[in-house]
């Protein structure tokens, strides 16, 4: 009897089953369609056209459609960037052409001495096509010696007096000159240049006794010197034979006005 049962109960389902699928339903609702604004979805096209080999082209949404394998066209160089580019490439060459060549090195030098201006003068036309500066130089005439001496006292017994004091203040190497136009002064030294000269006068005239240089012996004449800078292009030997000098002297440019 139980095995009659559950064959009954088995075919009451299955005819249950039966009429529940053979009952007609309303279709359930379709999901809404959600897309994003400006992104592109893919589109499906039919299978004659894939068959082809037409590719499958995205379509986007809420925006013109834009060819997906399209080349993004080169950047332009920015206006800046160019105009740096043109003025390079225009100031290259110009720079080139245009750069400043090395100037020859200068020398200068004395040639001299000239009895005479005008001798002298000679001597700086001859050689004026090779200097870029010359000028003429005045040589004063020098003694072969000085002297130092106090001013002549009225009679010997002044210059004796006069000489006791000098000792007294502390200098030496004097003597009184006996005769002549400085008879009765009181010399104080002898120098073979006047730098030496002038040292000793500034230190009597401190010391409160007056006194003068006076040149001894035989002076020489004035000369003249020609002061030139030559490029070293040009030779300072071949220019000292051209002027007719006697001498050629170094002489530094920045003297050389």
């Amino acid at each position: 009897m139980l095995i009659r049962f559950l064959i009954v109960a088995l075919a009451i389902l299955n005819l249950g089953v039966a009429l529940w699928w053979m009952t007609p339903r309303p279709a359930p609702a379709a999901a809404p369609d959600v897309r994003e604004t400006g992104v592109a979805t893919l589109e499906l096209l039919p299978m004659d056209a894939v068959g082809a080999g037409a590719p499958a082209v995205p379509a986007p949404t809420g925006a013109a459609a834009t060819p997906a394998a399209a080349t993004p066209a080169p950047t332009p160089a920015t206006a800046p960037d160019a105009a740096r580019a043109a003025a390079t490439a225009a100031a290259t060459p110009a720079a080139a052409v245009s750069a400043p060549q090395p100037s020859p090195q200068q020398q200068c030098a004395s040639f001299g001495p000239f009895p005479s201006r005008e001798q002298a003068q000679a001597a700086q036309a001859a050689l004026r096509a090779d200097l870029s500066r010359s000028q003429l130089r005045e040589v004063q005439p020098k003694a072969a010696s000085y002297r130092v001496l106090t001013a002549p006292a009225a009679s010997r017994e002044e210059a004796q007096a006069m000489a006791r004091r000098i000792v007294e203040a502390g200098f030496s190497d004097y003597f009184i000159i006996a005769q002549g136009e400085d008879a009765n002064a009181v010399a104080l030294g002898q120098y073979r240049n006047r730098e030496g000269a002038e040292r000793r006068l500034a230190t009597l005239v401190a010391a409160g006794f007056p006194a003068r240089i006076v040149g001894n012996g035989v002076e020489a004449a004035a000369s003249w010197w020609l002061d030139v800078a030559h490029a070293d292009t040009a030779s300072a030997a071949d220019l000292h034979k051209r002027s007719g000098a006697a001498q050629r002297q170094a002489l530094e440019c920045a003297r050389l006005r």
